[in-house]
């Protein structure tokens, strides 16, 4: 296993103070990065990992932050924070840019190769960037299959990986067919892979509390929307030595 190095970053954004992970591959030259956006919660343990296995293979990350440092662990509470942060582009588009701004201010990134994936909100961020024309290399998104301002997908400038399981009632059909829609029309090089079974927040594994209904993890599809996110990474993002 290759050698990767981490640390804790503190930033502003949307008006708290931001505690991300970064990991750094081994070695002094620079890399391609990737900004890794968790779910409504919070950063937690799963995206700080997601982070390292990028690292791992020759990515900076930046496992980013969306609550000042909380994990939420009631969905009412979530609810209240992420609802309406969800409903506000330019909260979510700040969010991201600052995350931005300190994957690019990191020595090793290189600063024209970032891709930009997520999970919930996370997903959610990462769309908003490239909709707001942010020059990404690629955008993943499992569980967000959000849309957007009228006219803006037509500013994404790279292709758009997404996941989504068939069962989830967040995301339901007519919410897929709204997205596909949306990045079809704006020309978008997108694709979208339904996981048969699965519920919403199906890549995470159980948690000690309560969750929200519709959601639950599926072991199989986690592994396999892993490798899809990384397929796509090797795709547009490649690592060269």
């Amino acid at each position: 296993m290759t050698t990767i190095t981490t640390r804790t970053v503190e930033y502003p954004a949307d008006g708290l103070t931001m505690i991300g992970h970064l990991a750094l591959p081994a070695g002094v030259d620079r890399r391609p990065a990737v900004l890794v956006g968790p779910e409504g919660p919070g950063l937690n343990d799963f995206q700080r990992r997601r982070a390292d296995a990028l690292a791992e293979l020759g990515y900076v990350a930046l496992a980013f932050d969306i609550n000042g440092g909380r994990w939420f662990t009631d969905p009412e509470e979530m609810l209240a924070h992420t609802t309406p942060l969800l409903a506000d582009p330019d909260r979510m588009r700040g969010i991201g840019h600052a995350a931005l701004d300190v994957l690019r201010a990191e020595r090793r990134t290189d600063p024209d190769r970032i891709a930009a994936i997520g999970y919930g909100t996370g997903g959610a961020i990462g769309l908003e960037l490239g909709r707001d024309g942010v020059d990404l290399r690629a955008i993943a998104t499992v569980n967000a299959l959000t849309t957007g301002r009228p006219g803006e997908a037509a500013h994404i400038r790279c292709p758009v990986w997404a996941g989504v399981g068939s069962e989830d009632p967040i995301m339901p059909p007519a919410q897929r067919d709204a997205f596909t829609a949306e990045m079809q029309a704006a020309g978008v090089d997108w694709r979208l892979v339904v996981y048969g079974g699965a519920l919403h927040a199906f890549h995470h594994p159980p948690v000690d509390h309560t969750v929200r209904p519709g959601v639950g993890y599926h072991a199989r599809h986690a592994q396999r929307a892993w490798h899809d996110v990384v397929d796509l990474l090797a795709e547009c993002l490649p690592v060269t030595e």
